[in-house]
Parts: C-alpha cells; structure tokens; sequence
C-alpha cells in the first residue's frame, strides 16, 4: 500500500510540474509573442528547449529548501498526495481563469496545509537561520518574497530600462558606466567561479572543461554572457537608426527570453524534485527494510542536513524526469495567461521585453543561488510593471495588477486549505 501510494505522489507530481510549464508558459514567451518577434508555436518550442537544458546548469537547493517544507519524520505520505492533488487543482482553476498565480506557492502551500492538517503547525519548518552567514530559509522566507521577488523584478527592469534610454543618448557618460559595469561584472563572476581544485566530483580530466561545465559555473557564465552582451549593445546604441535598434531589440529578445525559459526550468523543475525526494525519504523512513534493488527506479534519496554534516543524494531520474515534464507542458503552451502577461499589464515593445525578462532572469539566477524557491509569475510580473514605470505610472493597467496581486496572496492559504480538506477526506480512505 505504501508503495503504491510513493508511485501514486510520483506520477501526480510529474503530471504537477507538466501542468506548472503550461500554466508558466507565459512568463517566458508573453512577451516574445506580443512584440511578434515569434509565433506562439515558435515561442514554445524556444522556451520548451531551454526549460530542457537547464537541467545542465542548475543544481538543488530549492528542492532542498521544498523537500523541507515540513519535517519529513513527522508526516506520511498521505499528506504529500493531499497536498500535490490541492496544488492540482488550484493550478488548473487558475489556468482556466486566466489567472498567472504562482504554482511555486501552490506546491509549498499545499505540502504545508497538509502538513498542518496532519500534525499541527509546529511540523512545518517556518524559521531556520542559515548557516555561516547564509540566508534563512522556511516558509515565512517565502511568503516574504510573495513582496520581494516581484519588487526586486520591478527595480531590476527600471534600472535597466533607464540604462538601455541613456545609452540611446549621444554622450559620454553612460558609455563610461557601461564599461565599468562590464569590469565589475568580469570581478563579480570571476570570484562566483569554482575552480578544479574546488569539484568535487570533475566532469572531464582536462582541468578547463570540468570548469566550464561545472554546474555552478555555467550559471555564472551565464549571467556574465548576458550582461556583458547587453552591455555591447548599450556601447554602440546610440549611432543606430530606429530600425537598427529595434532589429537589435528583437535579437536580444531571444537571449533574454531564454535566460528567462532557463530560470524558469531551473527554478520550478526543483521544487517538484523536492516533493518527489520528500515523498521517498517518507517512503524510506516508513519502510526501512525496503529491498531498493527489488525495483526498476533508484531510490536511494538521502535529504541533506547541514547540522549534521549530511549531504544529500539525488537519483538522476528524478531531475530528468522532472526537467522532460516542464518541457512538455510549456510545450501545451497557456495562451489565456499569455494574452494577459504580453498585453493586459502594460503596453510591450521589443525594448520593453528585453529589459522584462533579462531582469526577470537575472532575479531568478540570484534567487536560485540563494535557494529561495521564488515564483517566476511574480517575478515576470513586477518586471513587466518596472518597464512600464518608465513611460508613466499610468502606462501600467493597475486594475489588472491589483487583481494579480490578489491571486498572489491568496494562493498559499487557499492552496492550504484545499490540501487540508484533501487530506482529511484522503484520511478516511488510505
């Protein structure tokens, strides 16, 4: 019965994160499709490749930061399908609506309200102070960033957007702010880097390839590309003609929106993980004579635990199959949510969409490196907004935003709720 229940989660959480890259779709491609710079099925296709590749580029720490939600010796498997089967249906009635709410808050929202239900409030990790100086983590952490992610999208999209207006301009001194933020952004990554002599587990024998394709490296590379790409742009903005510029715009729409697809994939795919590794480490914990090598799939998931010097193990096909579900989904696309992160929020050029979506990816990578399991809606979201706040505060439809804002809030409890009352009906059955 336990085992069926694992493979029950299993199946549910993968068919979870196929609708998370339908439901998301949008924040990656909106604003491509809005400014025609591809066609829908252009656009998720793109966005469906990169979501793919950031299985390559990313690691675990906000599967880690999920899979902890609440305390795994404390739950059972009933309340991970309650709350996988909450974050459900919550995703699909948000979807119909046309509604871009956050499937990160959903999950989280689900596995806690579960948790709640099951337990008490004192098994949800709420607080944890981060270690050696680290940022703290739990779930306040992250209803913190329901404000912070799309306020940290917002300022990043309006300062790029002044700096991409100023370098139109025929002076010298956003030239020299340009080139001094391409050498700080040189220093920065340099000192983000992680050397041979710094892996742990080196991809190749040649010392520089095992660096360049070093996980943690290539996100930093990453960063420093699209930069330093923008940067050259920035340098040479001002001696082109309008539709010299707007081709440019159009080019760097694509490296924009695939960082962002990027981000995107790395961001949600692992919240998913962390359900999935929640799920067997209960399966685990629950059977522990359990005879792994009696079935097809690895089940050897160890969570890490920094306190006692633990680190954690991660079968391979779990982050495979959770990176394919994602794809496949934005693959579906999510054209209701498309209409309104690309039209309804506010007015989307090509320039607009480069500086959404860069600063929208770089508040991804960021907030990945910190193992904060953000919403890449919110993020997306505030970034289309600091764009728009650099026309006018009335270039921004703030009906339409207020009411997303509603749905923001409102996700976690209403999830919570949802996997409560799951949980009890499930309760009687299981």
């Amino acid at each position: 019965m336990e085992f069926t229940l694992l493979i029950i989660i299993i199946v549910l959480a993968l068919i979870f994160d196929y609708i998370n890259g339908f439901h998301d779709a949008a924040n990656a491609i909106a604003t491509v499709v809005a400014t025609k710079v591809l066609s829908p099925f252009q656009a998720v296709l793109w966005a469906a490749f990169f979501n793919f590749l950031a299985y390559w580029v990313f690691g675990f720490g906000v599967a880690d930061t999920v899979a902890k939600t609440a305390s795994t010796m404390d739950i059972n498997l009933v309340v991970i399908l309650a709350g996988v089967i909450a974050a459900i249906c919550w995703n699909l009635l948000t979807w119909w609506l046309g509604i871009p709410s956050s499937s990160s808050h959903t999950l989280i929202g689900g596995f806690a309200g579960a948790a709640i239900a099951h337990a008490g409030f004192g098994v949800v990790t709420w607080f944890k102070e981060g270690k050696d100086g680290g940022l703290p983590t739990g779930v306040l952490i992250v209803i913190a960033f329901i404000v912070l992610a799309p306020l940290l999208g917002a300022l990043m999209s309006y300062l790029i957007s002044i700096w991409l207006l100023n370098s139109s301009k025929k002076s010298i001194y956003p030239k020299i702010f340009t080139v001094s933020l391409m050498a700080l952004t040189i220093w920065f990554v340099e000192k983000q880097m992680k050397y041979y002599a710094d892996i742990e587990k080196p991809r190749f024998d040649s010392h520089f390839w095992s660096v360049a394709f070093e996980a943690h490296n290539i996100k930093w590379l990453l960063v420093a590309f699209i930069i330093l790409s923008i940067s050259s742009f920035c340098l040479m903005f001002s001696s082109l003609n309008i539709h010299q510029a707007n081709s440019w715009l159009k080019k760097f729409q694509l490296l924009s929106s695939a960082a962002f697809s990027l981000g995107h994939g790395g961001n949600d795919s692992q919240k998913v993980m962390g359900i999935i590794a929640a799920a067997v480490a209960v399966f685990l914990a629950k059977n522990p004579n359990f005879d792994m090598s009696s079935w097809w799939i690895d089940l050897n998931v160890i969570l890490p635990n920094e306190d006692k010097g633990i680190k954690g193990v991660m079968p391979s096909w779990i982050p495979l199959a959770c990176y394919t579900a994602i794809a496949l989904g934005t693959l579906s696309g999510g054209w209701k949510i498309v209409k309104t992160m690309g039209s309804k929020i506010t007015k989307v050029t090509s320039f607009e969409g480069v500086a959404a979506e860069t600063a929208g990816a770089l508040t991804l990578y960021f907030t990945e490196h910190l193992k904060i399991p953000v919403s890449t809606t919110h993020t997306i979201t505030g970034s289309i907004i600091g764009v728009g706040l650099t026309n006018r505060v009335s270039a921004v439809r703030w009906g339409v935003t207020v009411s997303l804002m509603w749905a923001w809030v409102l996700t976690i409890p209403i999830s919570g709720l949802l996997a409560a009352i799951t949980y009890y009906i499930l309760s009687i059955f299981l």
